[in-house]
C-alpha cells in the first residue's frame, strides 16, 4: 500500500469530523451561545445552524420556555409583630439568552433569592389582618417588585403567588375567637333588624286597615246620608201632593195619608222585639174603618179594576166585657 492509499481515508474521517464539528442542531424552545476564543459572538436560534469548527464553541444552553421556580418557606414579622409562615412559587420566561447568559451568574438562584428579599419587605410593611384580606394586592406587589429588579438580567417575571401564609396555633384560636364574636354580634343586630322590619310590617298593615275602614264607614255615612236624602225628598214629593189634593177640595187624600202612617207606626209597633202582648188604646174598627178609606182612593184613582177594601165588621168588638166565669175583662 502506498502512501497516496493511505493519506486518502485519513483527508476523508478529517473532513467529516470537521463537518460534525460545525454543524450544531439546537432543539425548539432553547437558544444556545456562541464563544470565539472566550468571547461571545452569536446565539443559535433552534434549528440547523453552522459554526467555525475548533474557532466557535457552545457557551450556554438556555430554556427559552416560561419557567417555574419554587420559594421555600421563609418566617416574616409582620408589621404588627405576628410570626408567620410563608412559602410561594415565582415564573419567569428568559427574554434575552446572552444577558441571562453573561449579566448573572446563577440566575435561578439569583431569581429565587431576589423573590424571597422582596417577600420579607412587602409582607413585613403589613399588618396580619392585611395579609389574609389582601393576597392580591401582596402579587401584584411582589411582580412589579421582582419584574423590575430581573429586567436588567434578560427575563421577565410573569407570575409570583403566595402559596400559604400560616400564623401560630396561638393566634389561630384567638382569631377563631374574634370571628365567632364578630358572628355572633352579626346574628344579634340581623334579628334585631328583622324584628324591627317585623313591627314596621305590621303597623303599616295595621295603619292600612284602618284607614281603609274609614273610608269604608264615611262611603257608608256617605251613602245612607244620600238614601235619607231621596227618602226626605220623596217624602216631601208626597206630602206636596196631598197638600195640593187638599187644596183642590180632595179630603180623601188627607185620609189615605193620614191611614198610611197610621198603617205604618201600627206595624212598627206590633213588631217591636220587647213587645209580646199588644194591649189596643183604640177601637179595632178605627183601623178597618182606616183600611175602607184606602181601598175607596184607590178605587178612585186606579177605576174599578183596583181591589176591594176590606169590610168592617157588623157588631164592634166591646172594650172591658167581662168574661163568665173568670172575673177577668178582655182587652
Amino acid at each position: 500500500m502506498s502512501g497516496f492509499d493511505f493519506t486518502i481515508p485519513v483527508l476523508v474521517v478529517l473532513v467529516l469530523v470537521v463537518l460534525f464539528a460545525g454543524v450544531k442542531t439546537v432543539p425548539q424552545g432553547y437558544n444556545y451561545t456562541i464563544e470565539r476564543f472566550g468571547r461571545y459572538t452569536r446565539t443559535l436560534a433552534p434549528g440547523l445552524n453552522l459554526i467555525v469548527p475548533f474557532f466557535d464553541r457552545i457557551g450556554a444552553k438556555l430554556n427559552m420556555m416560561e419557567q417555574v421556580l419554587n420559594v421555600p418557606t421563609q418566617e416574616v414579622i409582620t408589621k404588627d409583630n405576628a410570626n408567620i409562615a410563608v412559602d410561594g412559587i415565582a415564573f419567569y420566561q428568559i427574554l434575552n439568552a446572552p444577558q441571562a447568559a453573561y449579566q448573572v451568574s446563577g440566575l435561578q438562584n439569583a431569581i429565587l433569592n431576589l423573590t424571597m428579599t422582596n417577600i420579607r419587605t412587602v409582607m413585613g410593611s403589613m399588618v396580619l389582618d392585611e395579609l389574609l384580606s389582601n393576597r392580591d394586592t401582596i402579587n401584584d406587589r411582589l411582580l412589579r417588585v421582582v419584574d423590575e429588579a430581573a429586567h436588567s438580567w434578560g427575563i421577565k417575571m410573569t407570575r409570583v403567588e403566595i402559596k400559604d401564609i400560616n400564623p401560630p396555633q396561638d393566634l389561630l384560636d384567638s382569631m377563631g375567637r374574634q370571628m365567632k364574636a364578630e358572628r355572633d354580634k352579626r346574628a344579634v343586630v340581623l334579628e334585631a333588624e328583622g324584628t324591627r322590619a317585623a313591627q314596621i310590617l305590621r303597623a303599616e298593615g295595621l295603619k292600612q286597615a284602618q284607614i281603609l275602614e274609614a273610608e269604608g264607614k264615611r262611603e257608608a255615612s256617605y251613602r245612607e246620608a244620600e238614601g235619607r236624602e231621596r227618602l226626605a225628598e220623596a217624602e216631601a214629593k208626597a206630602t206636596e201632593l196631598v197638600s195640593a189634593a187638599i187644596t183642590a177640595g180632595n179630603v180623601q187624600a188627607l185620609n189615605y195619608f193620614v191611614a198610611q202612617k197610621y198603617t205604618e207606626a201600627f206595624g212598627k209597633f206590633a213588631t217591636s222585639p220587647n213587645q209580646k202582648v199588644i194591649l189596643m188604646p183604640m177601637e179595632a174598627s178605627s183601623l178597618i174603618g182606616s183600611l175602607g178609606g184606602i181601598g175607596a182612593i184607590a178605587r178612585e184613582v186606579f177605576g174599578d179594576n183596583a181591589p176591594a177594601s176590606p169590610t168592617a165588621p157588623t157588631t164592634p168588638p166591646t172594650r172591658g166585657r167581662t168574661v163568665p166565669g173568670t172575673g177577668s175583662t178582655n182587652s
